[in-house]
């Protein structure tokens, strides 16, 4: 099936759990709607503006306390806007200012059909949120002398390795924490989605392809991890227990963890919502262990804000520099190019260490992130440092655009007394369009009227062997096919859809409905080789029988 070898080529693949999502942020300056907004491609989460020339004898004008104050009058309307437009179930948001907390709140419930409320203090999962506060951790031990931002990883993990031995002795933790190593976009996702752990998927990265080092960017959740492991080992502890010691403990943000098993166990915590159809449903669990430094913490509003404090005020909290200033703001600067401009007037994108760094209309530094789980989870941190103002938005919903769209109309409010645009409108399609563009162009769903039938079934069944994915066992089971993958045993039955082709229900948070497994038979009638199409990204996806 040609189509099938297609997929590696039309995936703009994860917008929906990627720093992307922050792109659609930098917008959200005075005046920052355009000609170009209409030209943004699947992988972008919005093209920008021009980057401004602003003369330095002409520097942007500072921000009244007046139109921020104002705009935070306006916060609970912009959130229960939003939350009626999408249904999401739980929202809470946080804005700082100058050192001192303006807003802090929470809408809607829990879980969906309870009375459950949300709080301030209501435990969320941050999703890659949790890049921002990965890299403050690491800034802390860089201030501390126990790393540096250019110290390679295999100074501290020697195990560590790519494919290309070269870059495997020079990538360092400002490489990882930037994506731009040379991994593919999202390196060992689909692994964590088969239950592997996290010392199999780091281990396992050196079977992944690269791009050219340090020219190219690509999000990668467990290479970011791989950087955050390295730290954790020269510390001598464990990355939990680090960020802890480093951030959490400090900073008195007793509700925050790296660890789910601390978010399971919380009693006042929002779970996971899906969408089908209208209904919001709390049918997933998201269990982020494997890559915790990358999408694994779990907080409340009222702990961010604390870390919105700590950012804006260049590493102090309350009086004590908790983290070295010149190791934080390094975080803070473009380290590559994440978003090259769409159209002659467009802006460039950039990634600092675990932040999106941009521009605002007014020349300012604008820092955000964006954290999103299929599974039911997105949310959003903003903050522009020159004025002293950032804001933190949590939701318990898959991603529809809400976290940005909330940041973004209350930039827009702060600057002009009103949004710019219409940022859910413009935000939500975008989501739709990436996820969209996730799936198999084959409709699995429904053979071809010519479909040929496939073989005995003994044609198919054995065990294949791969050196990425771990051993695939093929077995019949009542009137079909079931194919076993990962540490757990997971089944998929296969369905028959065309010879020798079947299909599958992908499964995890990378999961893209249906999509195809294809046998090769060779000379003696049994098939040889299996290919998995949901697995063959990175031309991974092929076992070989054993």
């Amino acid at each position: 099936m040609s189509r099938l070898d297609q997929a590696p080529a039309r995936r703009a693949r994860r917008l929906r759990s990627a720093a992307a999502l922050g792109l659609a942020v930098a917008l959200a300056g005075a005046g920052c709607a355009g000609p170009d907004t209409a030209a943004v491609l699947p992988k972008a989460a919005a093209p920008t503006s021009p980057l401004p020339t602003v003369p330095p004898a002409q520097p942007p004008q500072q921000l009244s306390r007046e139109k921020i104050d104002t705009a935070v009058d306006k916060l609970d309307g912009i959130v229960q806007d939003a939350m009626r437009r999408t249904g999401v179930p739980g929202v809470a948001v946080g804005v700082v200012h100058d050192d001192e907390v303006l807003y802090m709140e929470g809408f809607g419930t829990r879980k969906a059909g309870t009375k459950s409320k949300i709080s301030p203090d209501t435990v969320f999962q941050l999703a890659s949120v949790s890049k921002p506060v990965a890299s403050t951790v690491v800034a802390a031990a860089v201030g501390d002398e126990t790393v540096g931002w250019d110290d390679p990883v295999v100074k501290y993990t020697p195990r560590f390795a790519l494919k290309d031995p070269w870059v495997t002795d020079h990538v360092t933790l400002a490489d990882l924490f930037s994506h731009r190593s040379g991994l593919p976009d999202h390196a060992g996702d689909l692994l964590e989605d088969l239950g592997f752990d996290r010392t199999y998927i780091l281990e396992h990265l050196r079977y992944e392809p690269l791009a050219p080092f340090r020219a190219s960017y690509a999000y990668t959740n467990f290479g970011l991890t791989a950087a955050a492991e390295a730290v954790a080992q020269a510390s001598d502890t464990s990355w939990e227990k680090l960020s802890a010691d480093k951030l959490y403990g400090p900073l008195g943000m007793d509700s925050t963890s790296s660890s789910f098993g601390d978010y399971e166990k919380a009693e006042n915590k929002a779970v996971g919502h899906v969408r089908e159809g209208d209904a919001w449903k709390a049918e997933f669990v998201r269990d982020a262990e494997a890559q915790s430094p990358a999408g694994g913490a779990s907080s409340t509003v009222r702990d961010m804000t604390k870390f919105l404090r700590l950012q804006l005020g260049n590493g102090k909290f309350d009086g004590k520099q908790v983290v070295e200033a010149e190791a934080l703001d390094e975080t803070h600067l473009p380290h590559i190019v994440s978003e090259p401009p769409h159209a002659p007037a467009g802006r460039t994108g950039f990634y600092g260490l675990g932040w999106n760094v941009g521009y605002d209309d007014q020349g300012r530094l604008k820092l955000s992130h964006s954290g999103a789980f299929a599974l039911g989870a997105a949310t959003n941190v903003t903050m522009l440092p020159s004025e002293n103002l950032g804001i933190v938005i949590l939701t318990n919903g898959m991603p529809v655009g809400v976290p940005e769209a909330i940041a973004s109309t209350f930039l827009d409010t702060v600057q002009t007394g009103g949004p710019t645009v219409d940022w859910l409108k413009f935000i939500g399609p975008l989501l739709e369009q990436a996820a969209a563009g996730d799936r198999s162009e084959t409709n699995y769903a429904k053979p071809p009227a010519d479909a040929a039938p496939a073989k005995a079934d003994d044609t198919y069944t054995g065990t294949y062997a791969n050196d990425f994915y771990g051993p695939m066992t093929v077995s019949a089971e009542g009137e079909g096919l079931v194919m076993q993958l990962g540490p757990k045993k997971l089944k998929f039955r296969l369905r028959h859809y065309d010879g020798d082709t079947f299909s599958y229900r992908t499964v995890g948070e990378n999961a893209v409905g249906l999509s195809g497994v294809t046998f090769t038979v060779d000379s003696s009638g049994r098939a040889d080789k299996v290919r998995v199409e949901s697995l063959d990204h990175n031309k991974l996806g092929t076992f070989t029988r054993q």
